[in-house]
């Protein structure tokens, strides 16, 4: 399981022309699940996430975790951080949990992240759905966390 984790000062998931999910201060994740991963991947990433100390203390040191920050997060499903770019000009995404898979996965996350950080505190975009993303990247600051044997 891998998480691209960015560092925001806002984030919005819009479908359809609807905002779905809109926070401040926190994180957008965007969440790839391959074949191998299970619940254990699941609450591993989510804890990483949760416990990740890249927001700036009173003496500009990264020393606070999102929930010492008081942050948000938005978690987006991305079966693309699992494509295979080393041949041709498209790239291959077998590598990818089918959503059968993955979505369970994903949820499973959601869920985890909701009960530590309160589930005002965590949106979503849609499983499987076409959207726009918008973020300001604060930093900018993006790093990926992986969880589990790739």
């Amino acid at each position: 399981m891998k998480a691209w984790i960015q560092r925001v000062t806002e984030a919005s998931v819009t479908i359809g022309g609807e905002t779905v999910a809109s926070i401040g201060r926190g994180y957008l994740v965007l969440l790839g699940v391959t074949h191998s991963d299970t619940g254990r991947e699941a609450d591993e990433i989510a804890d990483r996430i949760v416990a990740l100390r890249i927001f700036e203390d009173a003496a500009g040191k990264t020393n606070l975790s999102i929930q010492d920050a008081g942050g948000s997060v938005i978690v987006v499903s991305q079966f693309t951080l699992y494509a295979d770019t080393r041949h041709g000009r498209r790239p291959g995404f077998s590598a990818a949990a089918r959503p059968e898979v993955a979505e369970p996965l994903y949820e499973r996350v959601v869920a985890r992240l909701r009960e530590t950080l309160g589930a005002d505190r965590v949106g979503t975009g849609r499983f499987g759905a076409e959207m726009s993303v918008r973020l300001v990247n604060d930093g900018p600051f993006s790093l990926e966390l992986k969880a589990g044997a790739e």
